[in-house]
């Protein structure tokens, strides 16, 4: 379970870099509609109402996202340039991005999942409930 908390919240970001912020603007306004969006976290209102669906979705992707973050850190790792070592973020991203919407997820609600899966006891239970 702990291993899903930490990979959850970490799996996009921790390849660190412009992949990272690519998988997580993904559906993200741009600088010229920033007047019109409204960003629930920064208002204190994340969502939580995940259906069941849902939740077995993100369970279903998780477990394709540990793979990658496994096989990756080590490659990562080993790189021998900072160049090699951020095109692999870039591969590995486009992997994990792969899985979540094969798995039937959109980025936006993947990401939602796992934060309220670090922030709301309710959706880690049920979530740790479906594993």
């Amino acid at each position: 379970m702990k291993k899903l908390l930490t990979s959850a919240t970490v799996s996009i970001a921790l390849l660190a870099g412009a992949p990272a912020v690519y998988a997580q603007n993904q559906g993200q306004p741009t600088e010229t509609d920033q007047s019109t969006y409204t960003n629930p976290a920064a208002s204190g209102e994340a969502e939580t109402d995940f259906d069941d669906a849902e939740l077995r979705k993100f369970v279903e992707a998780q477990s394709g996202i540990n793979d990658i973050r496994d096989e990756y850190m080590a490659k990562i790792e080993d790189a021998g340039s900072q160049e090699e070592a951020q095109e692999l973020q870039i591969e590995a991203n486009d992997e994990m991005v792969s899985v979540i919407e094969d798995a039937g997820l959109d980025i936006p609600t993947y990401n939602a999942i796992a934060t309220a899966y670090n922030s709301e006891p309710s959706v880690r239970n049920r979530v740790d409930a479906l594993m």
